[in-house]
């Protein structure tokens, strides 16, 4: 779907772009045809926020079934309208946490500011998908992905549970209206089995305050004495000193162990 044929579907419908809810359509079909490259015949896709089906209708052509969650609901009666027989198309919020029971996959052109939740969201939930395909904001695609020296809470909560890579940059002029910044394809492939109770309790000790030393802030925050926190820390060989974003997930993992 191109620029043109967006803006006459959008005018005969009474349809504007809404800011408030992060309406920015792909209008670029080489990135359409990329991210659709990506699926296999016999997955289930679940996509968010499909607005008008430029990634919907060719990914139903080449999947088993798509269900396309869109909260616009006279986008969502439109959309109905377009699609063939294997397309579900849910008027709701996908933040009401709509996670399929089978096996499945999430495609999405996600708004900016809800991105981090939805990650979150399918990730930690009990049917988690094997695997995320997201279009959001190349600073938000660069955070999840970050290493140490830069890592952050989001990088954590992300590679713990899931192997984060960005694919390739999409420029802000392939989307109507233009968002202010470019953006990147996220692929996110799940880890099986993880259970991050205890990790995260630790995770989020460690970067409460992400200028302070990491004994610091353990010691407040889970209420042990500085002493119990540094001698741990020293046995698994990390300098209580040092701060949050310096540490590796395999750190993380390791402490939090000992620190249950």
């Amino acid at each position: 779907m191109n620029k043109d044929s967006l803006i006459r579907i959008m005018e005969e419908n009474d349809i504007a772009p809404l800011k408030k809810m992060g309406q920015n359509f792909i209008i670029d079909k080489n990135i359409v045809d990329k991210i659709v490259f990506l699926a296999n015949p016999e997955d289930i896709i679940l996509e968010i926020g499909p607005g008008f089906g430029a990634i919907t209708i060719p990914l139903s052509k080449k999947v088993k079934k798509v269900i396309a969650i869109e909260k616009d609901k006279k986008i969502a009666r439109l959309l109905k309208e377009r699609v063939g027989n294997n397309v579900e198309v849910i008027e709701a919020d996908i933040l009401k946490e709509l996670v399929p029971q089978q096996e499945y996959k999430v495609f999405s052109n996600t708004p900016f500011y809800i991105a981090p939740a939805i990650i979150r969201m399918f990730l930690e939930s009990n049917n988690p998908p094997t695997e995320m395909v997201l279009m959001t904001q190349k600073e938000v695609a660069q955070r999840i992905c970050a290493k140490p020296p830069n890592m952050n809470l989001l990088a954590l909560s992300v590679q713990f549970y899931a192997d984060p890579k960005v694919l390739f940059r999409v420029p802000r002029q392939c989307f109507y209206p233009n968002p202010n910044v470019d953006s990147s394809v996220l692929r996110i492939i799940t880890k099986k089995g993880k259970d991050g109770a205890s990790f995260f309790k630790v995770a989020r000790a460690g970067f409460s305050r992400p200028r302070a030393q990491l004994l610091n802030n353990l010691s407040k925050e889970l209420k042990l004495s500085k002493v119990e926190v540094e001698n741990q820390l020293k046995s698994i060989g990390i300098d209580p000193k040092i701060r949050a974003e310096r540490l590796s997930i395999d750190d993380w993992i390791t402490l939090s162990n000992i620190l249950k």
